[in-house]
């Protein structure tokens, strides 16, 4: 990852400190190229690591030219390589890449090659935070239930990790319990500068979920890419990616003392939505931002997924810097970090605007301007000034189903269902807050927005204010260091008396992992066909994914999810409402408890602090003592075990030789689903409980297992049998053919309707290659490799998309699935397609990237698609039937 002596640069590299020669580093001012101080400050890392790994094979020196040119390279959809420092894994995506890691091994066994070349060749940090869910809350002992329960159910899959941890070099495995696996890097594994085999280097990574961007806030340039992409740049390839635009997004003006950075981010969402930066980078800049902490900074870059951006670039600046500091980082790191970024002009001063670069375009925010906000029903750009939440929900049950609308005939808004629990009787109706969760990396790294609920909270326990008892509270930190302070400042008794209380350290409810709801809420759901809330403070809300029984979904500051709790409704207008009336008969409204920016902050000043940090992470890697306790063999090839649910051996290199094939059209092929607009990787990719009617339900039954020993998809990853089974299985699944939200579909030579797993094997079963139509934005939400491996093992040849979500057509790509995309203006209504005609796709011997190519019809009609490999490496992946199957071949190499 560091220089070589066959590098062209050689000639620009010197020592940081003259007293000590041996520490060097390439000095990129040294270029003497002018281009190189008008380069947006994002687009120098990918220099710096183009000209530091420069070999003329791998990357070149027309690549680096290419980005020193970016001012005019930017629009020409030029291909460069990009090696990432190190990567970021988290378990319900590093099971999967490991037990991938294992099957190349045995792959490369098989072929006559060294297993061992299988391994990572850069730093891979893996963090278990996805597989806790809450099972038990409201109690003081619900995070050690939580806890148990977790490492019950997630023993195996947790033994094959830490297998992994043994068998392979360079890779770390943080335990369960340890936090979120963005904050954790946010706050203990971000190196900022790297200082490795000799040379200084920007810290930079890739990581296999998409809000790895939550790091750019830290001035550590880093996006989320698939499974499949990640475990290639662990084996050295480096990602070959098409040179950015990048946005520059100026932030200027003084938030509102009421404003929290929840409300300034819900609102840069929706924003840049209509801007319009999807395979962008966006660069901060402008006043505004040096008066943003680096936690407001990082929950801005953490939800850059949402607003559709690769990346969302917060320089380096003196307030990167004091965070550091503050988080426990050394002071010999913090010197060379700051001396090495200012010695290659990465260091910023945001009220400098000399040092302003050239940006593709520029947006601007006045945070002035930003208003208290929610985002929903269904979409976390979806923005609603709280003042106006109320009104937006009653507008959204009548109007007609989609993002914005539940189609609830007017005589049924007003329908009210008693029920008992816990021996009182209460009423449920539309819009009433069944979860309320202070959950997600979005939210709990930023000690403002989290001492804002606890402070809250303080005030409305003195107030006389309380959350009744069916509502599912929940607050899941995202480290152990969010627990210290809100328990030194004296609010988490107040927390806890609200029914708040700490359930565990992972991601939880903002995944899907929010646990059962009391059996008397979900009938009275039931009964009255509710349209049910869950208010999170989490980044993503789609359908259906936090929880089966809340169709409306709301993203909120953690303040703003104890007021809605308190007010167990989200029809309430808090300017004209009170929030509650207390036991002594006196109306409260929100305005009378809502802490100030300034009390936060005098709050943080005094328990925030450097000790906090250090004490909590310098245990660790080896304070769970379940972990520690936990034996796994040592062997470099894993022994699978023929009788496990969790962890099994995947299809995907069997047969595999050395030989390749050459690409061969699809030819009559069947469409399996016909999708609209905004088909997610919630949709895709098996996700949540496995409910008792699936497929994977009646697989796991077969191999013996009751319904309570199912756990989730995601603890599943490992096995592809029961993620096959599960791939479109969302009960949200809209279907063009069905006309009607379900996880089936039409077997179109039978006219039946199946789920859609039982319908794709019998296409299988009788040899018929399978498609899939949908609209604009194919894959967007989570970076799950699922989403692409499932359809993979249902035998799907194709998509034909009007487009796609970026790290989802990466990771089709990577599977070998043809990622097709209409031309400008069609669309499958224009072109009359109904999904029900045999689709041939004729595949030219020799393919160019992003060719148009045929398709044919059985109707006699013929239409034109993009291909969507938008690089030739991307050809050569597709080639070798995949990404690793290239790998493995290239390691089996004599």
């Amino acid at each position: 990852m560091s220089g070589n002596m066959n590098n062209p640069y050689q000639h620009i590299v010197e020592s940081l400190d003259p007293k000590d020669p041996d520490q060097r580093f390439y000095n990129l001012s040294k270029l003497g190229d002018p281009r190189y101080d008008r380069l947006p400050f994002s687009i120098r890392v990918l220099l710096e690591s183009a000209v530091r790994n420069c070999d003329e094979f791998l990357v070149k020196r027309s690549d680096v030219e290419s980005i020193l040119n970016w001012k005019h390279t930017q629009t020409q959809s030029v291909e460069v390589p990009f090696r990432p420092a190190r990567v970021i894994l988290q378990d319900f995506t590093g099971v999967p890449a490991v037990v991938d890691f294992a099957a190349m091994r045995d792959a490369v066994m098989k072929l006559g090659g060294d297993p061992e070349k299988i391994n990572p060749v850069c730093p891979a940090d893996l963090v278990i935070d996805h597989s806790i869910q809450v099972d038990f809350n409201r109690k003081s002992d619900s995070v050690q239930k939580n806890q148990d329960l977790e490492f019950d159910r997630n023993k195996e899959r947790f033994q094959f990790l830490k297998w992994g941890s043994k068998a392979f070099r360079n890779m770390r495995i943080i335990p369960p319990g340890s936090g979120i696996v963005h904050q954790v890097n946010l706050e203990y594994l971000a190196r900022v500068v790297f200082n490795q085999d000799g040379y200084y280097y920007p810290d930079s990574l890739v990581g296999t979920d998409s809000h790895t961007t939550m790091i750019d806030g830290l001035g550590v340039l880093g996006w989320g890419v698939g499974g499949i992409e990640a475990e290639a740049v662990m084996l050295g390839q480096p990602i070959s990616m098409v040179l950015p635009e990048v946005v520059g997004y100026k932030l200027y003006g003084t938030p509102d003392k009421f404003i929290t950075s929840t409300d300034i981010v819900l609102t840069v969402t929706k924003h840049l939505r209509q801007v319009g930066v999807v395979g962008k980078f966006v660069e901060f800049f402008g006043p505004g931002v040096a008066q943003l902490s680096i936690a407001d900074r990082a929950t801005i870059a953490n939800m850059c997924p949402e607003y559709g951006a690769t990346a969302a670039f917060f320089p380096v600046d003196d307030v990167s810097v004091q965070y550091l500091e503050q988080t426990g980082r050394d002071e010999e790191k913090l010197a060379y970090i700051t001396k090495y970024l200012k010695a290659v002009a990465m260091y910023r001063d945001y009220n400098d605007v000399s040092q302003d670069p050239d940006f593709t375009q520029v947006a601007e925010l006045n945070l002035s301007e930003v208003v208290p906000c929610c985002s929903g029903p269904k979409r976390p750009q979806d923005r609603i000034p709280v003042s106006d939440m109320k009104n937006d929900f009653e507008t959204c049950l009548e109007a007609k189903q989609g993002f914005k609308g539940f189609q609830v005939a007017p005589e049924r808004h007003s329908t009210a269902v008693p029920f008992r629990y816990n021996d009182a009787e209460y009423t449920l109706s539309h819009g009433s807050v069944v979860i309320a969760a202070i959950t997600s990396c979005t939210n709990t790294s930023n000690p403002s927005v989290m001492l804002g609920a606890g402070l809250l909270a303080k005030k409305a326990i003195e107030c006389g204010l309380s959350v009744k008892p069916y509502i599912k509270t929940s607050l899941s930190p995202g480290s152990g260091v969010v627990t210290y302070y809100l328990k030194e400042s004296g609010v988490m008794e107040y927390l806890s008396k609200l029914g708040f209380e700490v359930v565990g350290y992972g991601c939880m409810t903002c995944i899907g992992n929010s646990g059962p709801l009391p059996e008397p809420v979900v009938e009275a759901i039931t009964q009255g066909d509710l349209v049910a809330a869950g208010v999170l403070s989490g980044n993503r809300n789609f359908e259906g994914r936090v929880h089966p029984n809340t169709r409306a979904n709301y993203l909120a500051s953690p303040p703003l999810v104890i007021a809605y709790a308190i007010a167990g409704t989200v029809r309430i207008d808090f300017d004209k409402e009170p929030i509650a009336v207390n036991s002594e008969g006196k109306e409260i409204f929100l305005r009378d408890i809502w802490p100030t920016r300034e009390e936060i902050q005098a709050v943080e000043r005094q328990f925030v602090i450097p000790s906090m940090f250090k004490e909590v992470y310098m245990k660790i890697e080896s304070v769970n003592e379940r972990w520690n306790a936990l034996q796994a063999p040592s062997d470099k090839l894993y022994t699978w075990d023929p009788k496990s649910t969790y962890i099994k051996p995947p299809p995907f290199f069997d047969g595999l030789t050395m030989e390749l094939q050459p690409p061969s059209s699809i030819i009559d092929g069947f469409v399996l689903l016909n999708f609209g607009d905004s088909v997610t990787t919630d949709h895709i990719s098996p996700a949540g409980n496995i409910a008792r009617n699936s497929p994977a339900a009646r697989y796991l039954t077969s191999r013996g297992l009751n319904p309570r020993d199912f756990n989730s998809y995601g603890s599943r990853r490992g096995n592809d049998a029961v993620m096959a089974r599960g791939t479109f299985a969302n009960i949200r699944l809209l279907n063009k053919f069905l006309g009607k939200q379900a996880p089936q579909t039409l077997h179109l030579p039978s006219g039946d309707t199946l789920d859609v797993f039982d319908a794709a094997e019998r296409y299988q079963q009788a040899g018929s290659p399978l498609l899939v139509l949908a609209g604009k934005e194919y894959g967007s939400g989570s970076s799950r490799d699922w989403a692409a491996k499932g359809p993979f093992l249902l035998g799907i040849k194709a998509v034909i998309a009007e487009s796609y979500e970026r790290i989802h057509r990466s990771n089709l790509v990577g599977m070998g699935v043809i990622p097709l995309e209409y031309l400008p203006g069609d669309t499958a209504d224009s072109l009359g397609l109904t999904g029900r005609e045999r689709y041939t796709v004729v595949m030219p011997e020799q393919l160019t990237p992003r060719m148009t190519v045929d398709v044919k019809l059985d109707t006699g009609k013929t239409f034109q698609v993009r291909m969507r490999f938008d690089t030739d490496v991307e050809l050569t992946y597709f080639h070798h039937g995949g990404i690793l199957n290239y790998m493995i071949r290239k390691m089996s190499e004599k």
